[in-house]
């Protein structure tokens, strides 16, 4: 009896094991790819927020605005790509959007999953040659293994074949155009082209791009495009100011009016708070006209409810400047802090120091690493760090207005300390009450301070520094006289510190008498700050501040469309069927007036 060996088959089907049973990592994709395939998504997103009438899908398109943007200003051949995809050849928008953008780019073809046909039939053939049983009856065993090899083969030809066929057919990823959301997926590309165009320098064609764009969406007044006309107006009031200066904001202030009219008739809140914020702007800014913007807020209403995070942030910091220059620095302070909170956080540094370990070769590797990602990972700044610095700068002077010094700890961030490094000294200045540094301070500064609009604010300081160092006067000295008094704040004469201390004392800044014939300050012994109405006061501030966070959650909160009131309906039904049918069987005879029917009379 002659064994026969398989080893052939056996090598032939079991692939080799890989060295070291590692998979080879996949080939990552080009960024081009990525972005094509980002821009689909996003086309997605705003067409099934038409289907679904649902505005949380575009939304979600346009928060990845930003990583768009920057993706698209390095390869526009995308941005070509997903128009001449998206947007039908023979439409005039089209035309018209690849005239300002380079040639398409050409995505990479991809091939369909590969059939697992083949790879069945040939582990069945394997197998089927594996369990073949072999005996001493040679001739016969053989022609019925040749057989079954045979056909085998055979079939894993023709398979492969098949396979082989689906493979060749490319799989079709672009996107279609779509007539019954053709007027979003225009809006949409529209408005990535009005930002290219304005990072490329081209405000002028961004411009009259931009106001195209936004008559064609105003024509078509469909509730689906809302949030997108409210981003292509933003854009226009860029394209406006970076084409015209600090007065083009002020010459489109009538369109921007006539936009506002027709966004409220329309109930389109996002556009309103949008344009909204861009009128204060225009009144702040470039019209310094602090009436007509505290008239405009006091009688167009802002959508606070319905309106998006940005929009409420930009609101609150413009109405917190109205408020510091009218001299209310309590609302001024609330509105600034809100702004600040809802705005974008600054990240916190990264610690490049190494954990320590117990093995040394590990915390050599560890510290190696984090050296290493930390030089090709510098620390980014959030992409509203100019806002939060600007925020800021009147939040520092609105608290010295209001006899509070700033924490420490703000001109320690890293995306402030730069830029509140003169505002710094200014708070040094108030702190000590020394009105001869305070002096410096302002001279040094004088043309930062203007250029940041917090000059005239500051000048109101010079009162506060008096009262400061009033204040540290009356701690150190039971009975002083005008004439130090007048040396160490660096005043003009006695009346003029006499003057000073006493509004200081009727203000309640101090504690004390003037003797007015011999000349003196006379300090009188502290009160307890619990036997005032600090601490009420305090306490009233953070209860209305937590009430407020309270009604904003509750205003923001989704509700069912019958309000809670379905089940009180359906009871309420059930009641009335019941009724129904116990009068009738009074007709009937069925239920006598006398027997008890329960409790429906």
């Amino acid at each position: 009896m002659a064994d026969v060996e398989m080893k052939n088959s056996d090598s032939a089907a079991a692939p080799k094991p890989s060295s070291g049973g590692k998979d080879t990592p996949a080939a990552k994709p080009p960024v081009s790819e990525l972005l094509l395939a980002l821009l689909r998504h996003n086309l997605a997103l705003v067409h099934r927020s038409v289907l679904h009438l649902e505005a949380r899908f575009a939304i979600r398109a346009l928060r990845n605005l930003p990583t768009a943007r920057k993706r698209v200003s390095e390869h526009p051949d995308v941005l070509a790509r997903i128009i001449s995809e998206a947007i039908p050849t023979d439409s005039a928008v089209g035309k018209e959007l690849l005239s300002v953008l380079p040639k398409p780019y050409e995505p990479l073809t991809v091939a369909a999953p590969a059939a697992s046909a083949a790879v069945g039939a040939t582990s069945n053939a394997t197998k089927k040659d594996e369990a073949m049983d072999v005996d001493t009856d040679g001739a016969a065993a053989a022609s019925k293994t040749k057989s079954a090899t045979d056909k085998a083969s055979t079939s894993a030809s023709s398979d492969a074949k098949s396979s082989s066929q689906q493979q060749q057919k490319p799989v079709d990823l672009s996107a279609k155009p779509s007539p019954e959301a053709q007027a979003e997926l225009d809006a949409y590309l529209r408005l990535l082209v009005v930002v290219w165009l304005i990072d490329q320098g081209k405000a002028d064609q961004a411009l009259d791009l931009a106001r195209r764009s936004v008559a064609d969406t105003i024509a078509s007044n469909r509730r689906s495009l809302d949030q997108l006309l409210a981003k292509t107006v933003f854009y226009l009031a860029r394209a406006v100011e970076l084409t015209s200066g600090t007065s083009g904001l002020a010459k489109e202030r009538a369109n921007l009016l006539a936009l506002h009219l027709t966004s409220n008739l329309r109930h389109d809140t996002e556009t309103t708070a949008t344009i909204i914020n861009l009128l204060l702007r225009s009144y702040i800014v470039e019209g310094n006209l602090y009436d007509q913007a505290d008239k405009f807020v006091a009688r167009a209403p802002f959508p606070r409810a319905q309106a998006g995070n940005l929009n409420i942030c930009r609101y609150e910091y413009w109405v917190g400047r109205i408020r510091a220059v009218q001299l209310n620095y309590t609302a001024a302070h609330q509105h600034l802090q809100q702004a600040i909170r809802r705005g974008p956080q600054p990240t916190a540094r990264v610690n490049t120091e190494g954990a320590a370990d117990s093995n040394a070769d590990d915390a050599k590797t560890t510290t190696t690493t984090t050296t290493s990602s930390t030089q090709t990972q510098p620390h980014s700044h959030p992409a509203g760090a100019g806002f939060l610095q600007t925020a800021y700068k009147f939040l520092v002077v609105v608290e010295l207005l209001m006899g509070e010094i700033p924490e420490r700890s703000i001109f320690r961030m890293d995306v402030l300390k730069r830029a509140l490094a003169p505002y710094l000294e200014i708070v040094q200045a108030v702190r000590i009450g020394d009105l001869s540094l305070f002096q410096t301070c302002l001279n040094k500064h004088t043309a930062l301070f203007q250029r940041d609009a917090t000059y005239s604010l500051i000048l109101r300081l010079r009162h506060n520094v008096i009262k400061t160092g009033i204040r540290m006067i009356s701690l150190s000295y039971s009975r002083i006289s005008l004439l130090d008094i007048t040396r160490k704040l660096g005043l003009e004469s006695e009346e003029d510190a006499e003057y000073i201390v006493a509004k200081a004392i009727r203000d309640g800044v101090i504690e004390a008498k003037v003797d007015h014939e011999k000349g003196t300050m006379i300090s009188q012994e502290r009160r307890d700050v619990y036997a005032t109405e600090e601490p009420r006061k305090a306490f009233e501030t953070r209860i209305e501040w937590c009430l407020g966070l309270r009604n904003d959650s509750v205003k923001a909160m989704r509700y069912s469309l019958n309000g809670g009131k379905g089940d009180e309906l359906e009871k309420a039904e059930k009641a009335r069927e019941r009724q129904r049918q116990m009068v009738k069987e009074i007709a009937d005879g069925d239920l006598s007036e006398d027997d008890e029917g329960g409790d429906w009379i």
